[in-house]
């Protein structure tokens, strides 16, 4: 899930189509999807605002029984996109959603900023 609303806490403010850093990374996520047939097991969804407004731009990964994660501090565009649909294909692979630190894409790396347990989950 990407927020839709998200200003680049940089100050970029928006794109220069007028639209938010946001929504311009959900079309470059979708486009990426339309192209490469590797990405169509992920769901890129939207929403406005994830309360991440200062690590913007913000997206949420999530999957039944498995850990979830919110990555931020993305630049809008097709190299971020990428980072984030590549990692997003290796957590949909993962049994519980943790992915070796080793076959993280670079482009990820620095970007996580929570991470949410399954319901459920108690530590022992």
């Amino acid at each position: 899930m990407a927020c839709n609303t998200c200003r680049r806490s940089d100050g970029a403010g928006e794109g220069t189509s007028g639209q938010r850093d946001g929504a311009l990374l959900v079309e470059a996520l979708r486009a990426l999807q339309a192209q490469d047939p590797a990405y169509q097991g992920v769901a890129v969804q939207e929403m406005p605002c994830l309360f991440a407004c200062g690590d913007s731009c913000t997206i949420h990964l999530r999957a039944p029984d498995k850990v979830g994660y919110v990555l931020g501090r993305f630049t809008p565009d097709v190299e971020a996109a990428r980072a984030i649909l590549d990692y997003a294909v290796l957590y949909a692979e993962s049994e519980a959603g943790q992915v070796p630190y080793r076959q993280w894409p670079e482009g990820v790396k620095g970007h996580f900023l929570t991470r949410t347990p399954p319901p459920g989950f108690v530590v022992e």
